[in-house]
């Protein structure tokens, strides 16, 4: 009997396997597009599983997250307001406090760098005890001539502070960057973007390393406090509270779960394509924004604020 050549091609096994593989593939691919068209509920306590592939949303967004309900934005708002309230009312009696006691005093530094000399020092000081008000540096430069560059000079070497001037400042592309209630509560003043993360935070004579830490994350990018003369800072704050800043609601609540609960419905009401909270002393701040791809600072109509002050324990 004639023996018989095995056909050319692919054998049954061979194929059963490159279908297999084939058939894995597909479903590999459905599933990653499942997974780029539904994504997957950042809540990780989220116990909806596969009905919220029924839910059509492709919003809101909190802090880099999609939430698949109502109830699962709640409890994202709930943990971070709760990361947010870690230390909170601390720090007035804390290591703040005595940083602040520990700094060399503004009067003997410029005594030690021979800006002014011992009778104009006396002489201020005397001014500021009979008044009872005033900063030295101001009592300075009214009463003993002193310039008010060398007085910002000397707060820059005070707090390791750079000192900047304003020529121009640009209010109105700069109210975005924050709520009008924290550049007047806070007396912070956004000066400009030096480059396309890096944004320079003014203060009259002592940088607020919360302030500038919280717009840090809140924006995302670097921000560097820096001190301005007196009546340059006077000048440009008093202007930038004329700007138009982004729309902005004001929550009051007496507990930390309602404050969850008004902050997760105002998300929900958004649907924002991003939402950040921080918490800058006493205020929980949530901005809200409407379009993706926003430049920093926004456009004010592509975000909303939402600011909440916190009472003190």
């Amino acid at each position: 009997m004639p023996v018989l050549e095995p056909r050319s091609g692919v054998s049954a096994a061979q194929k059963s396997a490159s279908s297999n593989d084939a058939a894995t593939q597909a479903v590999s691919s459905v599933a990653s597009r499942r997974e780029g068209i539904f994504g997957n509920c950042a809540n990780p306590d989220c116990s909806t599983g596969w009905l919220h592939l029924f839910r059509r949303r492709g919003a809101p967004i909190f802090e880099g997250g999609w939430s698949c309900s109502t109830a699962c934005t709640e409890r994202r708002v709930e943990q971070a307001v709760l990361r947010e309230m870690e230390g909170h009312g601390q720090a007035a009696h804390g290591q703040g406090a005595r940083a602040y006691r520990h700094r060399i005093p503004l009067g003997l530094l410029m005594l030690e760098q021979r800006w002014i000399d011992a009778g104009q020092l006396r002489r201020a000081l005397e001014a500021q005890r009979n008044a009872g008000e005033g900063r030295l540096g101001s009592w300075l430069v009214r009463q003993e001539g002193v310039s008010e560059q060398l007085v910002a000079r000397a707060l820059g070497l005070q707090w390791s502070c750079p000192v900047v001037s304003l020529p121009f400042h640009d209010r109105e592309a700069m109210a975005p960057a924050m709520p009008r209630l924290f550049v007047d509560a806070f007396a912070a003043l956004p000066l400009r973007m030096a480059t396309a993360r890096l944004l320079y935070l003014g203060f009259e004579d002592r940088p607020d390393p919360v302030v500038a830490l919280g717009l840090e994350r809140m924006l995302e990018l670097r921000v560097e406090p820096v001190l301005v003369p007196d009546a340059e800072f006077r000048l440009a704050h008093a202007e930038m509270l004329t700007a138009r800043f982004p729309r902005v609601e004001l929550l009051e609540v007496s507990s930390l779960s309602q404050l969850a609960r008004a902050v997760s419905r105002v998300i929900e009401k958004v649907r924002p394509v991003e939402s950040r909270l921080v918490r800058l002393h006493d205020f929980l701040w949530l901005r809200m924004w409407r379009r993706a791809g926003e430049g920093v600072p926004a456009e004010i109509a592509g975000v909303e604020d939402v600011v909440c002050a916190l009472g003190r324990d």
